[in-house]
């Protein structure tokens, strides 16, 4: 593309190689991507949760949006996209963004060029890359949520980052990276986001433990409407993701968006067919979720595929994730919020699916159906590396954090709550607090002014009752 542009440096106005159109790309697309955090995730998390955990949920969400951040520009990005000349990890030439002078590093500024993408500033690179490592982070709480320390959960957040996502990032993104150098495909993020992430939310959620009530029977979603909303911010946050991933405004951002698209559209549907057939009736949370599943799946391929591809991308997730997020009840974990069914198995399936539909006229690499047979093993040793790293590393930390401050809430804390035993905090209506209208899950909190109705009457449809302790 054409380059050059106008930046102010040191008071003066310089002419500067980066695209304009790029690098307006590039941060649009890092705005929608933390949209998938703060709020989208935040909101599908939140509203899959029982009432008494939303806020604890959601707040989750945001304290990793502020904890990674730092943690990003203060070493992970060095770590991840760093030189390092080596294949395992990155240097130390971008530590706070300073400049290591004895590793080939220099002072980051507004017009210094990305060596990874010389059309943008490194500047606009980076803070994109951040928000991978947000909510990649984020997406771990689903599997624990509901009874895990917040305290557990920052201290988490930290080692996990530093000491998994980093370098998987650098082993898959970076040229350095021995994935990278092997041939593994990973467009946007299939291995180094939701399989690092939905096998890290597989063991949390063993280690931690079950929920009380989980073996009982089903315990149903408070808000299904937050869901759908959350739903559908992740939807479009996705283009951002992986059109944004092509990192310049071309006919492969594009293309990733079609095929993003398109598979969310077809899993989408064919879950809703499926809970159809079985349950005789199709739900809200069962099309969101569905959808969901098809961006996870088209994440490792989304520049890689055709239509075709993409089309076989959605089909078979939206069967596969009806059946893989109903493996925690047989198996017996308490996968809460379904990071590892959704995640993990989709990204699994996805990196899969990858090695056999990539055509070389969408993204210049052959899958198996299109000439190149090795392209599939290729893919399943990347996806077992990043499983046995984020396996083991994961359940280290854990088992530390465990040792020292301790992974669970206390019995007391979960039958009162997250939200008011850690936060000290409520949602208005939700175990006691005043007055509530009872319906059926939609409890209303009444504020009367004046002439109220006597207590346990019929009003307007509904029955007063006292607020329950449980």
């Amino acid at each position: 593309p054409e380059r050059g542009g106008l930046a102010f440096l040191g008071g003066e106005l310089i002419e500067v190689d980066h695209s304009p159109g790029d690098t307006a790309f590039a941060l649009t697309s890092t705005a929608l991507v933390l949209m998938m955090t703060i709020p989208g995730l935040a909101l599908f998390y939140g509203g899959m949760a029982r009432a008494p955990n939303v806020l604890n949920t959601v707040m989750q969400s945001f304290v990793i949006t502020c904890e990674v951040t730092v943690l990003w520009i203060a070493m992970g990005y060095s770590l991840a996209f760093g030189k390092g000349h080596n294949p395992f990890i990155g240097g130390s030439e971008r530590f706070w963004l300073l400049g290591d002078v004895n590793n080939g590093g220099h002072v980051m500024t507004p017009n210094t060029s990305s060596e990874i993408v010389p059309a943008i500033s490194e500047a606009c690179f980076l803070i994109y890359q951040c928000t991978f490592a947000i909510i990649t982070c984020a997406l771990i709480c689903g599997s624990s949520a509901e009874r895990m320390k917040f305290p557990a959960v920052i201290v988490f957040v930290f080692f996990w980052h530093l000491l998994v996502y980093c370098p998987i990032a650098h082993w898959e993104w970076h040229e350095e990276g021995f994935l990278h150098k092997a041939g593994t495909l990973d467009f946007a993020g299939g291995d180094v986001v939701h399989i690092s992430s939905g096998v890290a939310g597989l063991v949390a959620s063993i280690m931690v433990g079950r929920r009380k009530g989980f073996l009982e029977g089903e315990l149903p979603p408070h808000n299904v409407l937050l869901t759908f909303m959350g739903a559908s911010l992740l939807w479009v946050g996705w283009f951002g993701f992986n059109a944004g991933s092509a990192v310049a405004a071309n006919g492969q951002a594009a293309w990733a968006l079609l095929t993003t698209h398109l598979s969310a559209s077809v899993s989408g549907f064919t879950w809703m067919c499926v809970e159809w057939y079985y349950k005789k009736k199709p739900s809200v949370l069962g099309i969101v979720s569905g959808a969901v599943m098809g961006l996870v799946m088209i994440t490792p391929g989304a520049g890689y595929v055709d239509q075709t591809g993409a089309f076989f991308t959605g089909l078979i997730g939206g069967v596969l994730g009806y059946f893989s997020i109903q493996l925690k009840h047989r198996l017996g974990f308490d996968d809460a919020l379904d990071a590892f069914g959704v995640h993990g198995i989709g990204g699994i399936v996805g990196g899969l699916l990858t090695g056999l539909f990539a055509n070389p006229e969408i993204g210049g690499a052959a899958g198996a159906f299109y000439g190149n047979p090795m392209q599939f093993p290729l893919q399943i040793y990347g996806i077992v590396v990043v499983i046995a790293w984020s396996g083991v590393l994961s359940a280290i930390i854990l088992k530390c954090i465990d040792l020292t401050i301790g992974l669970r809430v206390t019995e007391e804390e979960e039958d009162q709550g997250l939200d008011f035993s850690i936060h000290g905090e409520r949602i208005p209506g939700v175990d006691g607090g005043g007055e509530v209208f009872a319906y059926p899950q939609a409890p209303i909190k009444v504020i009367t002014v004046g002439n109220a109705p006597a207590a346990n009457q019929s009003y307007a449809g509904f029955t007063q009752v006292a607020p329950s302790p449980t």
